[in-house]
């Protein structure tokens, strides 16, 4: 069901030998640049297309009606909304201790830099609806932005059939919990366009951030520049580093979680135990069958993004985790703490036997929109940070240029570029300078 990749005595870069998900993003944008130039053109009557091409609804106007909006909300299951409710009070209290404060140095008497902290204006956040339904990515999306103090927010969801051409009543309803009535039944690429490009119904975003599929990822990498992305989120993946300590039946369990997402979503385990190994392969041909979405995640645990790792010791395993630098990672060895403070690279770390990755899902308070493919080694998941700008304010006086003109005039002339130069002499003549 799950392949085996022996590491042991190995020790060469691991990362042309880890399993990853194939995601061909390039061959992707050549589909979806015909899509985003048609929305570009032809707005909202290219979106309602659109729609009844990849979703089989056929809409009149693509913004959901707040009385939908609303409706949901009503509509909404107790126990969903109680969940739903904590969520977004634990999402609340991580994410508004990341605003940062502007800071001012004074650099010289009567000159300052101030680094100012501002949210850009308005920002387009996209929620899958393919699977499976992800009001927690409304959660997860909006509370950042939210905190971040963006002012003008508006979630996109695609449209289902069987609900009228509407998104998913509880992604609706998540909508509704957080004070959000802007929303657009659409999806894929087009939803990316219709942020990048704005149509008669929805105003152009300054950013768009969120998970999806490889068209979403596709439209990202080809419209940035356009519009801001937070990162092109692929296919959802796993990683366990673990010792003889933890519970095959955990692992197995987590392993599993995270395949149900999709057939290419990656589960891999990295160990030195064999022990281990072996009980985990004993409890997914178990739990496997007895899972309600069996058939994808048996495809998702038997292909080529997921597999058993074999390595020498923990430290061995770091090297491992590192280099693969997982979407989700979780330590579940002696000593955890001490282990998961020696990653560098993760998206998200999940610590000991009972910190699950389905917990920072939905209720640790963490974020889930996260790096995949191994770009957790240069980028962070999504945070309130993402929503922010840094802007440096420069407040010279005249003693304070004139005490430094010589140094700018000096570099300006090294770089061949006098009028820069000349922009500082002509505030303070050459006579004046230090």
């Amino acid at each position: 069901m799950i392949s085996r990749i022996d590491l042991r005595g190995n020790p060469a870069d691991p990362r042309d030998t880890l399993p990853r998900a194939e995601l061909d993003v390039a061959a992707a944008v050549e589909t979806v640049r015909p899509i985003c130039e048609d929305v570009r053109h032809r707005g909202t009557q290219a979106l309602i297309e659109l729609g009844e091409r990849f979703d089989g609804v056929r809409l009149s106007r693509i913004r959901v009606p707040r009385t939908a909006v609303e409706e949901a909300l009503t509509g909404l299951a107790p126990t969903v909304r109680a969940a739903l409710e904590e969520s977004i009070r634990r999402a609340r209290l991580v994410h508004r201790d990341q605003r940062r404060t502007d800071s001012t140095t004074r650099v010289v008497p009567g000159g300052t830099v101030t680094e100012r902290w501002v949210p850009v204006d308005r920002v387009g956040l996209y929620v899958p609806g393919g699977r499976a339904v992800y009001p927690s990515s409304v959660v997860m999306n909006v509370v950042p932005a939210q905190e971040a103090g963006v002012p003008s927010l508006a979630v996109a969801s695609p449209p289902q059939a069987e609900f009228g051409g509407l998104p998913h009543p509880t992604i609706l309803a998540a909508c509704a919990l957080l004070g959000v009535d802007e929303v657009y039944a659409v999806g894929g690429a087009q939803a990316v366009a219709m942020f990048a490009y704005g149509t008669d119904e929805c105003a152009r975003a300054d950013l768009v951030t969120g998970p999806g599929n490889v068209w979403v990822a596709a439209a990202k990498r080809l419209l940035k520049g356009v519009i801001g992305i937070d990162s092109e989120a692929g296919p959802t993946e796993i990683a366990v580093l673990a010792d003889d300590t933890a519970d095959p039946g955990h692992v197995a369990a987590d392993l599993i979680s995270q395949a149900e997402h999709d057939v290419i979503a990656a589960s891999v385990l990295v160990t030195p135990s064999t022990k281990l190994a072996a009980q985990v392969e004993a409890e997914l041909t178990v739990r496997v069958p007895a899972t309600k979405h069996a058939e994808r995640v048996a495809e998702a645990l038997g292909g080529r993004q997921s597999g058993i790792v074999l390595v020498d010791d923990i430290d061995h395993g770091l090297a491992v985790v590192n280099a693969y630098a997982a979407e989700h990672l979780e330590v579940i060895t002696a000593d955890a703490r001490v282990v998961a403070a020696r990653v560098r690279n993760a998206g998200a770390i999940f610590v000991g036997a009972f910190s699950p990755v389905s917990l920072g899902d939905y209720c640790a308070g963490s974020n889930h929109v996260l790096p995949t493919g191994g770009c957790a080694c240069h980028s962070s998941g999504l945070s309130v940070q993402s929503f922010l700008r840094g802007i440096h304010v420069v407040d010279y006086d005249r003693a304070a240029l004139a005490e430094v003109a010589h140094h700018v005039v000096a570099l300006a002339e090294a770089e061949d570029l006098p009028a820069h130069g000349e922009a500082v002499t002509a505030r303070i003549p050459l006579e004046e300078q230090a």
